[in-house]
């Protein structure tokens, strides 16, 4: 076990026992030479599959591996908020754990984070040269120019998992089912800064999708009008700078 780390990788996972320890090696090889102390926190969202045996496995090899599991499946939203209520470090980089996020992206993100700045802003991948059917890729188009039109986010592809951010900042978010769609908008609300990156993608060759167009495209839409709704009731406080006497 490592002593404070700077970041923890959080990956998110349900039935993706192929993917486990090819993704970890992947990890491991993208943040060697960063120079950063890191930890990599998977959450196994109640998987069916052997996915706690490999991370288990893997763990035995890789000492900066840590291990969330709960009981049931409870979503994608929710094993990212466990897994960043899990996390040690204050910076956070999610990873999806299908291998279609490139791991080797991580350190891009580090280094458009600007130095110096506090709270930091979100870094939000955006997938270039997408490796999905035609179908996934029209309605992921549809959501995205909906829920930009609606919300003005500013990110044209908040479907893309790979994100960096403060943890602390994302411990004051509303938490609801599929809300990780939505953090560019959630992360604005608050006052932050929201910088968008380009990234890879790549075809998934492991395991299944565990999204259709119907869950992608349509089970978002009251959760978008809520947000719009979360958007219009924030009021930030204005603080004049110093004190008074």
């Amino acid at each position: 076990m490592i002593d404070a780390p700077a970041l923890s990788i959080v990956v998110p996972v349900f039935d993706e026992a192929e993917n486990i320890l090819p993704l970890i090696s992947e990890i491991e090889a993208a943040l060697t030479g960063v120079g950063l102390g890191y930890e990599i926190v998977y959450v196994d969202d109640g998987s069916r599959d052997e996915t706690w045996q490999r991370l288990a496995e893997a763990q035995a090899r890789c000492s900066r591996l840590r291990i969330v599991r709960l009981r049931r499946r409870c979503g994608q939203s929710a094993a990212i908020v466990a897994g960043v209520g899990a996390a040690r470090a204050p910076l956070i980089a999610l990873l999806d754990g299908d291998g279609q996020n490139d791991p080797a992206d991580i350190p891009r993100l580090l280094d458009t984070l600007p130095a110096g700045v506090s709270p930091a802003p979100l870094v939000a991948g955006v997938r270039r040269n997408r490796q999905d059917d035609r179908l996934r890729r029209l309605s992921s188009w549809i959501a995205n120019g909906l829920r930009g039109w609606i919300l003005n986010d500013g990110v044209s592809d908040t479907g893309c998992s790979l994100k960096l951010f403060e943890r602390a900042a994302f411990l004051r978010l509303p938490v609801f089912d599929h809300m990780h769609r939505f953090l560019p908008a959630l992360f604005r609300r608050q006052g932050l800064d929201v910088i968008v990156a380009p990234v890879g993608h790549r075809p998934r060759t492991r395991g299944r999708s565990k999204y259709g167009v119907m869950n992608r495209l349509w089970v978002g839409i009251v959760d978008l009008f809520g947000v719009m709704w979360l958007q219009r009731r924030m009021t930030l406080p204005d603080i004049a700078n110093g004190e008074r006497k």
